[in-house]
């Protein structure tokens, strides 16, 4: 799999150009939605218990799980449309275990701003010491396996229902419901947040074990990766065995 990551990164790269606009475009999105934070909580001060400096570090632990997974694994988003498209169909030809090879085959340069960001944000906002970083850099990490492990799980669902919007939604929804604090939400919400769509995992918890490190906390988030992601090689795995190619090419 280095080698693939290699190759689609060095495609990514292709046009050295298009490729820091793209990292550039993506940085000055997310600048401007930290602008929105800042200007918030400047109004309002706090919001059960969240104030700027907290808000900042869970778009830094973000950004940065975010953009290592969407930018560097990008097609985990797509892997709904990959089966549908019929785009699995050169992977399953390969001596290589699908999902990783698929994961590993699209580097996408914009999202990877995401990711440069996220570091920037927390080198000037998080308050770097050396145990506050050791934990953002492993909650980052853990973040990203959650979220790229229910990306595969409900892109997965399209070996079932032979369409990708599942995927498509799921991923809108995870995304969006992340970049929220998690304790703005109440009720059947904030129970969905930490179980069947855990947006929680991917920035809200991370970014309070930054903070506060809590050893139970902690064990609860590397659990719930661990579980996301034998959850999504699972699915996969038993999704391939009733696939049938949808390619064009393969049709009658």
């Amino acid at each position: 799999m280095p080698t693939v990551l290699r190759t689609a990164a060095a495609e990514a790269r292709a046009n050295q150009g298009a490729f820091w606009t793209q990292v550039a475009a993506m940085a000055i999105n997310d600048i401007v939605w930290v602008i929105f934070w800042v200007l918030f909580f400047h109004r309002v001060g706090t919001l059960r218990g969240w104030d700027r400096s907290r808000v900042l570090l869970l778009f830094a632990v973000l950004t940065t799980g975010g953009g290592l997974v969407l930018g560097v694994t990008a097609n985990a988003r797509r892997i709904g449309q990959l089966i549908t498209d019929g785009g699995i169909d050169a992977a399953l030809a390969l001596p290589v275990s699908p999902l990783p090879y698929l994961l590993a085959r699209r580097v996408d340069a914009v999202n990877l701003g995401d990711f440069v960001f996220g570091l920037g944000l927390f080198a000037l906002a998080g308050g770097p010491t050396p145990e506050r970083t050791l934990v953002y850099v492993i909650g980052s990490l853990a973040a990203a396996v959650v979220l790229g492990s229910f990306l595969v799980i409900v892109g997965s669902l399209s070996f079932l229902a032979g369409r990708s919007e599942a995927g498509d939604l799921g991923f809108h929804a995870i995304i969006l419901l992340s970049s929220y604090p998690v304790d703005i939400f109440g009720g059947v919400t904030k129970l969905v947040l930490y179980t069947a769509v855990p947006a929680a995992f991917v920035a809200a918890v991370p970014a309070r074990l930054v903070n506060h490190f809590d050893p139970l906390l902690a064990l609860a988030l590397l659990t719930v990766a661990a579980t996301f992601g034998m959850g999504a090689w699972t699915v996969f795995t038993l999704g391939l065995r009733r696939y049938t190619s949808s390619a064009i090419w393969t049709r009658a």
